[in-house]
């Protein structure tokens, strides 16, 4: 496995998008063709499969140096109400311009630290969104949330709006990672915020664990998972850390890159806790997830109706993400859009009445049959093209360099289609960048994305 780690840990993208942000062409960008074409997807995809929301709360009180989120540091809590208030009327501007109310299936609260806001405001930021809107029957609302502020009233608060799953950022239970990244947690904090949320009634209770952090030792992942057994979470995210220090303002600086692990450590970490995790229950979902037969992401997989999104790993299938708040990115499965980054200029385009996109892509037919292929291999690690729409003409030269790989039995390529091996799982992310044909056209001049192993 070291040769291969060797071989294929090169920086490539996580593929939340096809095209991946980098490569979005925004010169033809404009916020009235993106209304447009929303309008034009609502009308055809509402009713059937409803939309999804992601809410990007920012604040977050002390920074974590692992994170390359988009966020604001303040122990200054009456920043909450204007920020909600923005959020309402943003959601307000996209209720005016749907030609029907929403049929909400999804929402996600991510951050930052959603838990920085008070029960209260969150309970009015949902009631708000929920006033102009419908909501499904099978819907499903989730949120991350920091086990060290994360209260019962939270919980509470939330579950009596509709939320059913919650993620927890654990990272590592090691002290000096911790200090490392600045997230000081105890376990007991983790199992007291994971047994609220069991006792209030909360189906999904799901716990983040990094594999790659500054100081980590293979003792610490098998440590952290052991902890990781007591508590049983219902899925796992367990994921390589992705240092992208040159991304500005994400706060990467807080350690030396020597203090990081090398790549064939990396590659020990990710194979040995995937082996841990396997004996426990779970069952490996696509890329960096893991399940409990119990879970829902679990039922997705087995019934091929995984899907992928700018929120990572869902089991809502809708073709339309609306992004609300700060540096949020939008799908209208026709394109894509992203909020302005500072929330200053945030507050101002909504006091101008604008919904407050700055950029943005317009998905050609190219980009649609490349996407579909991306996530294929991202969520089913196999894809076809025995359907004619799915065919492509690069896709003979895309097989071939793929050679190599199935010689080293990280795939296998069919008559009309590649399925991705047991072997290959810690690399899909090199496959997808093998039909990433933007990626190919213009391969980057300084680095862009994390190394993908």
């Amino acid at each position: 496995m070291n040769n291969l780690v060797q071989k294929y840990n090169v920086p490539g993208p996580r593929y939340t998008s096809y095209p991946t942000v980098p490569y979005w062409d925004s010169s033809n960008f404009t916020a009235s063709n993106w209304n447009q074409l929303l309008v034009d997807s609502f009308k055809k995809h509402n009713s059937t499969d409803g939309i999804s929301l992601y809410i990007h709360l920012p604040f977050c009180e002390s920074l974590c140096t692992f994170c390359g989120c988009n966020k604001r540091i303040t122990k200054r809590h009456e920043v909450e109400n204007p920020y909600i208030e923005a959020l309402l009327k943003e959601w307000q501007l996209y209720v005016q311009l749907l030609p029907e109310k929403p049929l909400i299936k999804e929402i996600h609260l991510g951050g930052g630290t959603p838990t920085f806001f008070s029960p209260e405001n969150l309970t009015h930021l949902i009631n708000g969104i929920k006033k102009n809107s419908t909501i499904s029957k099978d819907h499903a609302f989730s949120f991350e949330g920091h086990p060290n502020n994360t209260t019962e009233e939270h919980l509470q608060a939330l579950y009596n709006v509709g939320f059913r799953r919650v993620s927890y950022g654990v990272q590592d239970y090691n002290m000096a990672v911790q200090i490392a990244i600045h997230r000081i947690q105890p376990f007991e904090n983790v199992k007291k915020a994971t047994d609220l949320a069991r006792k209030i009634g909360y189906t999904s209770v799901g716990h983040d664990i990094i594999f790659g952090l500054p100081m980590q030792t293979l003792n610490h992942v098998k440590e952290t998972i052991q902890k990781t057994k007591e508590l049983l979470p219902d899925r796992i995210a367990f994921y390589s850390y992705a240092h992208v220090p040159w991304i500005k303002g994400n706060g990467q600086r807080g350690f030396d890159e020597k203090d990081l692990p090398t790549p064939q450590l990396k590659s020990q970490l990710y194979e040995v806790g995937k082996k841990m995790l396997e004996e426990i229950g779970y069952t490996e979902i696509g890329m960096d997830h893991f399940a409990l037969p119990t879970d829902s992401l679990y039922e997705a997989m087995e019934n091929k109706k995984l899907h992928r999104n700018f929120m990572g790993y869902t089991t809502t299938q809708t073709k339309i993400m609306i992004g609300l708040g700060v540096s949020s990115i939008s799908d209208s499965w026709n394109a894509f859009a992203q909020n302005v980054k500072t929330i200053e200029e945030y507050y101002q385009m909504l006091e101008q009445d604008k919904i407050p996109v700055f950029r943005g892509h317009f998905l050609n037919k190219e980009d649609q049959v490349i996407r579909q292929h991306i996530l294929n291999l991202m969520c089913q690690l196999e894809t076809s093209w025995q359907e004619d729409k799915l065919y492509f003409p690069e896709l003979p030269s895309i097989l071939e360099n793929l050679t190599e790989m199935q010689e080293d039995g990280l795939l296998l390529i069919e008559k009309s289609a590649l399925k991705i091996t047991e072997k290959g799982r810690p690399f899909v992310r090199n496959v997808c960048m093998a039909f990433d044909l933007l990626l190919q056209r213009h391969q980057p001049e300084t680095q862009l994305f994390s190394m993908t192993v």
